[in-house]
């Protein structure tokens, strides 16, 4: 089958790598030349594992190509994937600007029947807006002879794990009105599913609000744990021990009740906010929603309240280690990250701020710049001279670290645990001062 998947970024880049790995034709698009002479190189912009390795097999191969021609593209294919940003604007709502400025280019280039499937994160209701537009581009041009279909397929890919999850999905969104894309999409889509997890079908509607409300209960899901954390130090109860006692319960399950320094990265942030705004369109109360949300951002300070209370609100002159960059392990993806808030609050108190990540620096550079913040390569280094060793976000390298040299290099035997990572008792038995979040 040929496909054209318009956005090379984070969902375009997956997406069409793994869709050419099935044996389709695959052109990915974007309008960055640069971007794309260097991922025809098999240099690709991101990092997520197994991905390279994947883009350099189908290029080699010649199922995959990277191009700026769009309009050939769309002439070429049957189906023509929406992959292009959304990103909030000022009132946490999604901006469709580049959305429709695709469907007014797939309007303006269309010659045969098309599929054109929504692969972004968008409201409710974009699939009629990317209809109305094709259809007043091809009014312009007197061809409203061509027939298309507009689909909502929403993305479930997790950072760190997106090549996986497309390949061997839990199940496949499938949001149309039309019988024939039906068909056409089951068998695009029916290598991906061959273990026997499901193709849902549904209407476009609900589709699109399916992906918004995956996200937004995973969020509600760490907010809850974040709140409880709290109780639980004021109580002297251990957040591990209440998440082993309730997701142990067949109805709510482990995953996302992990208390921490609370969500970040592309997805949570930006669509509990954009959810939050339809409710508002829509003149409803998102009490719950906005609750997640603000929950969020105060485990943050919540975390910083630690630090100063140890320190008796005087941080200036201090040297401080940081563990851990990005939002998630296995990603370099530092969007809405809970480390940049702590290292901007603990700069503008005078605080001196050495970091490490495996993978994360060449971003944090851009997004925190030089100011009172040192960049190094290697996790042990960072502990010169430092106070205290925060840990930021939970790489697997950090969990079993040689705790004698940490020890032996740092000024204190003082760590804030921002991931729970350490045994709270095993610290004590260290020798270190430790900190953690409801434990």
């Amino acid at each position: 089958m040929k496909i054209a998947v318009i956005g090379s970024g984070y969902v375009g880049l997956v997406t069409g790598t793994c869709l050419a790995e099935m044996g389709n034709e695959v052109i990915c698009l974007d309008i960055d030349q640069a971007k794309i002479n260097s991922l025809n190189k098999g240099i690709i912009p991101i990092y997520e594992p197994g991905l390279t390795e994947m883009v350099k097999t189908n290029l080699a191969e010649g199922r995959l190509n990277f191009s700026t021609n769009l309009p050939r593209a769309i002439k070429e294919s049957l189906f023509v994937f929406i992959a292009v940003g959304t990103p909030p604007g000022e009132d946490g709502s999604a901006d469709l600007q580049y959305v429709l400025d695709v469907a007014r280019e797939i309007g303006s280039s269309m010659e045969k029947y098309l599929i054109v499937i929504n692969k972004s994160t968008v409201p409710v209701g974009t699939a009629q807006k990317v209809r109305q537009v094709i259809e007043q581009q091809l009014a312009t041009r007197q061809k409203s002879k061509f027939k298309f279909d507009v689909v909502s397929n929403p993305e479930f890919l997790r950072e760190g794990e997106a090549v996986n999850d497309f390949l061997e999905p839990d199940r496949v969104i499938i949001g149309t009105d039309s019988s024939e894309a039906s068909e056409h999409l089951r068998e695009l889509y029916a290598p991906f599913v061959e273990n026997g997890n499901p193709i849902l079908f549904m209407d476009i509607l609900s589709a699109e609000l399916t992906k918004y409300a995956a996200n937004a209960m995973l969020a509600s899901r760490i907010s809850f744990m974040n709140e409880l954390s709290h109780l639980c130090d004021a109580t002297g109860a251990n957040i591990e021990m209440v998440r082993r006692g309730i997701g142990s319960d067949n109805r709510i399950g482990m995953p996302f009740l992990h208390a921490g320094l609370g969500y970040g990265g592309s997805c949570f942030p930006k669509d509990v906010k954009a959810l939050i705004q339809t409710f508002k369109e829509k003149k409803l109360d998102s009490y719950l929603l906005s609750a997640v949300s603000k929950v969020n951002q105060r485990q943050r300070d919540y975390f910083l309240s630690k630090i100063l209370n140890y320190f008796k609100n005087d941080l200036s002159g201090l040297t401080m280690a940081v563990w851990g960059l990005a939002f998630k392990p296995h990603t370099d993806d530092m969007r809405e990250a809970p480390s940049i808030d702590v290292i901007n609050a603990l700069r503008s108190r005078g605080v001196k701020i050495k970091v490490y990540d495996p993978v994360a620096i060449k971003t944090a550079r851009k997004i925190l710049g030089e100011e009172q913040i040192e960049y190094l390569e290697d996790e042990y280094e960072v502990l010169t001279g430092a106070e205290a060793l925060l840990l930021l976000t939970e790489w697997p390298q950090f969990k079993r670290p040689d705790f004698n040299r940490v020890k032996s290099i740092m000024k204190k035997n003082l760590i804030f645990d921002g991931r729970n990572q350490y045994r709270p008792q095993k610290m004590k038995e260290l020798g270190f001062t430790y900190f953690s979040i409801g434990r």
